[in-house]
């Protein structure tokens, strides 16, 4: 099985699914370590991704989440997939979307406390302009702690 955390920059994805995956004893794997440099690079100017510098991107997360059902392995996996469209070239059967959901507010709160990331708090009106939220998803509030998001997730997945 494959859970696909998704969400806007800051809300957790990888604090949560860092502690998901080992709470379930799970591989972890973020998205943004599957940018080509040139993405980081835009990222990390301000500069928003386009369709054209998600292509590559969304290509090779597919073919990890395909790896990962062919050798059944229990994978965690972070990725904004803000869009329907992204979406639906990554989800399939195996796959189990949660969205991430918080507040501009809260969101930028936690964004400008955090360091050593490339993505900034002024890329945060475009991820928000840029999300179309999920119907199909498990939506999880995350102004909870990182500790009863696991829990819910857990619950809501009846997984151990």
């Amino acid at each position: 099985m494959i859970i696909l955390l998704m969400g806007v920059q800051g809300s957790g994805k990888t604090t949560v699914g860092r502690a998901l995956a080992e709470h379930l004893g799970w591989r972890f794997a973020d998205a943004d370590e599957f940018h080509p440099p040139e993405n980081i690079a835009k990222m990390a100017a301000g500069i928003p991704l386009d369709d054209r510098d998600r292509a590559p991107w969304l290509r090779a997360l597919r073919a990890e989440i395909d790896r990962s059902l062919a050798d059944r392995s229990n994978l965690v996996l972070t990725c904004s997939a803000l869009k329907e469209r992204y979406r639906q070239r990554l989800l399939t059967d195996g796959v189990a979307l949660v969205y991430l959901r918080g507040t501009r507010e809260l969101i930028a709160s936690r964004l400008e406390s955090r360091a050593g990331h490339f993505a900034k708090l002024d890329l945060l009106n475009s991820q928000f302009a840029d999300l179309e939220e999920p119907t199909n998803a498990l939506t999880i509030d995350v102004s909870s702690s990182v500790g009863e998001i696991v829990k819910e997730i857990t619950d809501c997945l009846r997984l151990p």
